[in-house]
């Protein structure tokens, strides 16, 4: 949890870095999220880090919305009805849940089952979810130079394929490895050696993918076997 959090700050510190010296055009400049400005962004980075931070304390409920459609409209609401904020505001709303979080996330036991929109996950793995997310979307702002600290989101991607499949009302024909390359230019290997699908090409194109940013086609990866194609398809970075 420590690393994974540490590295959930790094990406949070990025993100401070790009966003903390706009003046209030630059806040309400387009995003590479549709309909969304740089303050929609972190709006909902902060919609979400706030749901996050219930569901460490076990203070989230488990009526949220599962289907993905349904996340996507509610998390349009929660923007709409904050839209209007000054981004020194949204920036202030966001430092302060984003501390909290991972002080709480420190605090809380690694495989502690937590309370999520999709139903219940493990503490590091919503921790990673968040790293995710908010490199996700410090990108959707600027380009940001291959980090490290992606590697945990690159594992995220493969522990999560059978979930993926089955959101997408699909099955695994078997295992999948995923044989990566780091920024550094060291192996990401996540997987049996054995297994009959493997992806193979940089990590940080794998997390762009999974991310749903980019398509498989236009990146490093290549895949082959049987769930070659059903894996650049569906493989996530969220829950």
């Amino acid at each position: 949890m420590e690393a994974i959090v540490t590295a959930l700050g790094e990406q949070h510190a990025e993100l401070d870095s790009v966003v903390g010296g706009f003046d209030e055009v630059q806040w309400s400049a387009p995003s590479r999220c549709a309909g969304w400005s740089v303050s929609d962004v972190v709006l909902h980075l902060w919609h979400s880090d706030q749901l996050a931070l219930a569901s460490v304390r076990g203070e989230l409920t488990p009526s949220m919305p599962s289907r993905l459609g349904e996340v996507d409209d509610l998390a349009d609401e929660r923007v709409a009805a904050d839209r209007g904020a000054s981004g020194a505001d949204v920036l202030r709303r966001w430092r302060e849940t984003t501390a909290a979080l991972r002080s709480a996330l420190l605090a809380c036991d690694p495989s502690a089952r937590l309370q999520w929109v999709a139903g219940e996950l493990a503490a590091r793995t919503l921790a990673t979810t968040r790293l995710a997310e908010c490199w996700i979307h410090t990108n959707d702002i600027v380009d940001t130079p291959p980090a490290e600290r992606l590697v945990h989101v690159a594992r995220l991607a493969h522990r999560t394929l059978p979930y993926a499949f089955r959101q997408a009302g699909r099955e695994m024909s078997g295992a999948v490895r995923f044989d990566l390359v780091a920024p550094s230019g060291a192996p990401w290997v996540f997987g049996d050696e054995a297994a009959p699908t493997v992806v193979s090409g940089t990590g940080v194109d794998l997390c762009r993918v999974a991310s749903r940013r980019v398509p498989s086609g236009a990146t490093s990866l290549v895949a082959r076997g049987p769930d070659a194609d059903a894996v650049l398809e569906l493989v996530r970075t969220w829950a």
